[in-house]
């Protein structure tokens, strides 16, 4: 079983019409369990199903988290919490995961923002500001400027560090949906930059296009995606039964190297954990990126993938949680 916390609602804020940020108060005994990097989410239980949503706080900011959900139509978790969440509610709670987070705050960054993609984005882009020396260019679409979340702290920060952080709106209702020739044009005298993207499938495809166009190099693009998680990962999955192949496993984890006979039918998350190894996770459906690592010899099978493209597979990143092994001899690094 993942390790599931209790967290009280601190306050709730109505951001705009229909995105309302989430703010939970730590207790003593949970700061060192939720210890984040800017870009990572939480997940939450909402009755019988988990959604997984960004954190928007920094964590310079101090003991309090905020998460910001958007009303998506039809979408069961985001209009539960902002028809339900108030002021001391309780909510379990995963500890934060996921690697949508620059390896550097002193790097110049580019960062695009659709709609609510904003909430990672913010929570690095205060991040850079306040730890970092590099400059940060955000170019940020939404469909009108009363759908604009944060807009009033963004415009702070810009007064604050006016000779670092430059903020480029993009408004459907004004200008139109924003092709991948004028994101192109945006980001042109950026070239170099650190690239982050979060936000809906179409806006993310077309920046990664006009990105790739421009001569941005792969590693220096990164994309947030999340998809409605089908499984629950509060709830115990039943083991796999032993067939008794096995794979001898090379694991490089958090600088430790780890010698493991791997069972054939175990899921290499699944036998991680059991082995005490504290490998990163989150959803456990093969629906977020918090778990990818990267095969660095030997082949595995993943049994369900709806996060990883043909480009991710073919440079050997997987998901752990999906991955078992196919060849006698696995090794697995995580970068």
């Amino acid at each position: 079983m993942p390790e599931v916390h209790t967290l009280t609602v601190a306050e709730v804020i109505a951001e705009t019409g229909d995105a309302h940020s989430v703010v939970f108060e730590l207790s003593p005994d949970q700061i060192e369990a939720f210890r984040y990097r800017p870009g990572q989410f939480l997940t939450l239980r909402i009755g019988t199903a988990a959604r997984c949503y960004s954190l928007a706080s920094a964590p310079h900011e101090g003991s309090r988290l905020k998460v910001t959900v958007k009303r998506t139509e039809g979408g069961y978790g985001s209009n539960w919490i902002c028809d339900n969440i108030r002021a001391g509610s309780t909510v379990d709670v995963l500890v934060p995961a996921g690697i949508f987070t620059p390896a550097d705050f002193d790097e110049d960054l580019l960062l695009f923002a659709g709609g609510s993609g904003i909430t990672p984005v913010m929570s690095i882009l205060k991040t850079a500001l306040r730890q970092g020396n590099g400059r940060i260019v955000l170019i940020y679409a939404n469909r009108d400027e009363r759908s604009v979340i944060f807009g009033a702290e963004l415009s702070t920060l810009v007064k604050e560090y006016s000779d670092r952080l430059v903020v480029l709106h993009w408004l459907e209702s004004v200008q139109g949906l924003p092709s991948e020739a004028q994101l192109g044009a945006l980001a042109r005298p950026f070239a170099g930059f650190e690239a982050f993207l979060c936000g809906p499938a179409p806006f993310m495809a077309a920046a990664k296009q006009a990105l790739e166009g421009l001569g941005w190099g792969r590693k220096r693009i990164h994309l947030e995606k999340f998809v409605s998680l089908g499984g629950n990962p509060f709830e115990t999955e039943p083991s796999e039964p032993d067939t008794g192949e096995t794979t001898e496993l090379h694991v490089d984890l958090d600088g430790k190297q780890h010698e493991l006979t791997w069972p054939r039918q175990r899921k290499l998350l699944d036998f991680l954990l059991d082995k005490g190894l504290e490998a990163p996770y989150s959803c456990r459906e093969g629906q977020c990126s918090a778990c990818a690592c990267r095969i660095v010899s030997g082949e595995v099978k993943m049994l369900n993938n709806e996060i990883l493209d043909s480009e991710d597979i073919a440079e050997g990143i997987v998901l752990a949680c999906q991955s078992v092994p196919l060849t006698d001899e696995v090794s697995v690094t995580y970068e």
